[in-house]
């Protein structure tokens, strides 16, 4: 990194209070969110549903939410306060972790006006301590690993340090050590060629610190460019921000090589949630607009080049129409029963969630990982302090249970990792009964159903044996990936044999949104023909990225 030298001095001998914190963490959250399609592409598997960089931003942007209009000066005032905001916002499992390193961090700091590079360091250990804690299991190769060594480095390093700047200093480059190294400490991340995700978007947190100590720029990536198949254009609708009216898509041809610096300085200009893509020569260039620029982006990619393809859609209009679907018709829950909280990646998928009893449903799963805060909305208003909470998905059971630990409500969390543990943990559902025998029950109810999943690979792998090409449907039983083909119904048939099917009793397929009821339907007599004494069922999920979810049991 370079540096502006007479500002790193200026900030040596400027005491970092609670403001100067504030603008250390929206330093983190800008550079993290200049970065966050880098972290998303970071998917172990090929699938089109990376999300720990769009979780991390948001868990963030909650805590800088939480203090943005705040004029508190005393460090461990404002710390408490990024805390609670990253708690109530975590989403996924690495908002989560990241919420739990602030947690420790404030806790460090409670009673200091002003950051010190000893109350630094110690910050560092109880943010290591704190996240580690607040998971069951520890994963080494995770974004825990790098806050460890950020931790170990950072003490090696007090008794030499100047000053809190070099502190930081120690931290980024451990963080980006770490972060190299977590493929050899978990190896399905040096099967998939990539480094962790989580880790990485930490290390883009303490670097945007330090960048904005240096004085240098938040606002171009360091790698600006990812393939075509890695860019998640779905994702769109989460973030759509005030006054960014319209979603903009363009590919083209540059007439020379494009200066990507300069290209995305002038797009920061006219709008925000900027990506491009890269393939075999032709770009795309993805971004949200304000109304009156809405064809600005357009006529500056004319005037270096030529466009193949332009796509405009109006995400006022489309939140309109989400917020205006049909509604479901829940569960009565009187005082003293159970309710059951359900997460749910689509809306066919919600009806039948309803259909079996649940109280409430909070919108989420694959790429749209729900926050604690959501969770907790769901229930804290119906009229009974019992609750169980099915999250359903293994990316959102740490904020399930964060939910869980904030609430003055008896709450168990049954740990479902997909739809069909959550939809056949339902049918052990007694409102009357007793909530940890219940939940025990619906527990053990889970390990009796396998999942699979159908999706379209976003990259080229090879992961257990299995060989994947970019653009190929792939398969996944029970979380692992088994099968690569060229048709959905290549796909759908291979996980059924990797299953043992025609050991089980009923299949259940639950469509996708872009796959249509009589495709399922044609799908489903392919699996009775080979499959005749299974009994086989169609559904319609609605889920996103996923053209089938399937229940085997």
């Amino acid at each position: 990194m370079s540096m502006d030298v007479a500002r790193v001095e200026k900030f040596r001998k400027t005491p970092i209070d609670g403001q100067s914190f504030k603008r250390l963490i929206d330093a983190g959250l800008t550079w993290l969110r200049t970065n966050q399609q880098i972290v998303n592409s970071l998917n172990v598997f090929p699938v089109p549903d990376g999300d720990t960089g769009t979780n991390m931003v948001l868990t963030l942007q909650a805590a800088w939410n939480e203090v943005k209009d705040s004029g508190v000066r005393h460090l461990g005032e404002m710390a408490a306060m990024v805390s609670k905001g990253a708690l109530m916002g975590a989403r996924g499992n690495s908002g989560v972790i990241t919420s739990q390193i602030l947690r420790g961090f404030s806790r460090s700091v409670h009673d200091k006006a002003l950051l010190d590079k000893e109350s630094l360091v110690r910050a560092f250990g109880e943010a290591r301590d704190t996240a580690y804690k607040g998971v069951v299991r520890p994963v080494e190769g995770t974004i825990l690993t790098v806050i460890k060594e950020v931790a170990i480095a950072t003490e090696s390093a007090l008794g030499s340090a100047k000053d809190t700047i070099e502190i930081l200093e120690t931290a980024v480059e451990a963080a980006d050590e770490a972060v190299k190294r977590t493929p050899e400490l978990l190896p399905v991340l040096k099967q998939a060629g990539v480094v962790d995700s989580g880790g990485k978007g930490l290390f883009f947190i303490l670097e945007g610190m330090l960048r904005y100590v240096y004085g240098e720029s938040l606002e171009t990536p360091t790698m600006s460019v990812q393939p075509l198949s890695a860019m998640n254009l779905q994702d769109a609708m989460e973030e759509v921000e005030e006054g960014q009216d319209y979603e903009v898509v363009v590919d083209f041809v540059p007439s020379g090589e494009l200066n990507l610096e300069s290209f995305y300085g002038r797009l920061e200009a006219m709008g925000t949630s900027i990506q491009v893509g890269e393939g075999e020569g032709m770009y795309r260039m993805h971004i949200h607009v304000p109304t009156e620029k809405r064809y600005e982006p357009i006529d500056y990619i004319m005037g270096i080049g030529t466009v193949t393809k332009v796509a405009i859609e109006n995400l006022m209009a489309q939140m309109d129409g989400i917020q205006k679907s049909s509604q479901i018709q829940f569960a009565a829950v009187e005082p003293g029963q159970i309710a059951v909280v359900a997460v749910s990646p689509g809306a066919g998928l919600s009806r039948i969630f309803a259909s079996l009893g649940v109280a409430a449903i909070v919108s989420g799963g694959q790429t749209m990982n729900p926050s604690t805060q959501d969770i907790l909305n769901a229930f804290e208003n119906l009229p009974t302090d019992k609750v169980i909470i099915l999250p359903n998905n293994k990316n959102i059971i740490l904020a399930a249970n964060q939910a869980k630990e904030v609430t003055v409500k008896q709450v168990a969390v049954v740990p479902t990792r997909t739809v069909p543990q959550g939809l056949t943990a339902m049918l052990s559902l007694i409102p009357d009964g007793d909530l940890e025998a219940v939940a025990e029950k619906m527990t053990k109810a889970i390990s009796t159903v396998k999942t699979g999943e159908i999706t379209v690979a976003t990259r080229s792998v090879e992961i257990d044996g299995v060989k994947v090409r970019d653009g190929q449907v792939i398969a996944l039983l029970d979380g692992k990936l088994v099968v690569s083909a060229e048709k959905v119904e290549q796909g759908v048939m291979g996980l059924l044999e990797k299953a043992d099917a025609a050991e089980h009793e009923l299949v259940t397929l639950f469509y996708g949104e872009g796959v249509s009821h009589a495709e399922a339907n044609r799908i489903k007599d392919v699996v009775g023909q080979k499959y005749p004494n299974l009994e086989v069922e169609v559904q319609e999920g609605g889920q996103s990225h996923y053209q089938f979810l399937i229940s085997i049991e």
